[in-house]
């Protein structure tokens, strides 16, 4: 099979895992109106690319919060990672090391964030899920000590969103796996409710960055300033929370104009094209951070998999700069997008 994009890797994929499990990675909730919507809204985006432009060279490093990465594509946090590969997130850790960018590893993993840290050639974030104080404060200090670099708090979990694909296949995370972050705590309960008061208390607890992920209002981002965050991600969680929310790459212009450069703003939810990214970066998002696609590549050929579809994407958005006339990102702008 010829693997020349990331749609024939979530095919193989397919192929390759266990039907619950596969519909698991792929739920969205309730009628999967936002999962659609994130995609749907990629493709209504059209691009006003400038002509003779020297674009022999095309540049497309940056940093994240201060730390150099080879390309605005990051890899966002997932759950799960062993239903795809035995060594799960420490095999994606370490291809996503060799293609120098960075990984932000999932509360809910099924490797240690210890495990996947010594696995890892590559930065790290760490996504924190926020079931009560104790157990957040401890996975901090964890984090801290194995040299994560910074805390991505996903707020947007105060219950479960209905994954109706994922709960008639039948789907429950094999006996053999664990969410190894979360093996030595008695949990209060099993979502994350987060407030502002909590992120006030979070803040005073480590000297991390601090950003923030899944927020869709400039509201909220107005309010993520006050209480000293970092960085937004632009995020309604792959689809997978509240249905008929707006989505990322919609919600992304009213938060970057809200911010106006006082934190770095980043983007996921649908992407799948290099001229994906470029859509992104032209609305003024840092960097974008992709889900799904990591795990296709991961089921599909191991690590060998998730370095290929993120060189994959890196290609894309190589040949979309350039025929955009746009080698350098900071030739990247609102005028290249037609909403």
């Amino acid at each position: 099979m010829s693997l020349i994009n990331v749609f024939d890797y979530e095919a193989l994929a397919q192929e390759r895992m266990e039907p619950s499990a596969w519909a698991f990675y792929q739920s969205g909730s309730d009628d999967e109106v936002t999962l659609r919507a994130n995609r749907a809204a990629f493709e209504r985006i059209r691009l006003r690319p400038r002509m003779l432009v020297d674009v022999e060279t095309c540049e497309m490093s940056t940093t994240a919060l201060g730390t150099p990465v080879s390309m605005p594509i990051l890899v966002a946090p997932t759950a799960d990672h062993c239903l795809a590969h035995p060594e799960g997130e420490c095999a994606t850790a370490q291809a996503v090391g060799r293609a120098e960018t960075l990984m932000v590893v999932s509360t809910s993993a099924t490797r240690s964030l210890e495990d996947v840290a010594q696995a890892a050639s590559g930065p790290l974030w760490f996504q924190l899920y926020f079931y009560d104080r104790a157990t957040a404060e401890d996975l901090v200090r964890r984090a801290e000590r194995s040299g994560y670099r910074a805390l991505v708090v996903t707020v947007d979990l105060a219950r479960f969103g209905h994954k109706e694909r994922a709960i008639k296949s039948g789907y429950e995370l094999p006996p053999h796996l664990s969410r190894a972050n979360l093996v030595n705590y008695t949990l209060t309960k099993v979502y994350a409710s987060v407030t502002w008061a909590d992120l006030t208390w979070l803040r005073s607890l480590t000297s991390l960055p601090i950003l923030l992920k899944g927020l869709l209002t400039a509201e909220d981002a107005l309010l993520a300033l006050e209480h000293g965050i970092d960085g937004i991600i632009v995020s309604n969680h792959g689809g997978r929370q509240l249905d008929s929310a707006i989505p990322s790459i919609e919600a992304l212009p009213e938060i970057v104009e809200a911010v106006a450069g006082r934190c770095e703003v980043y983007v996921d939810g649908g992407v799948r094209r290099g001229t994906d990214v470029l859509k992104a970066l032209a609305l003024g998002a840092r960097a974008v951070l992709v889900g799904r696609p990591i795990l296709w590549g991961l089921a599909a050929k191991g690590p060998e998999g998730v370095y290929e579809v993120l060189e994959l994407l890196r290609e894309e958005l190589d040949l979309a700069m350039r025929l955009a006339g746009c080698p350098r990102l900071q030739d990247i702008g609102p005028s290249l997008v037609k909403l």
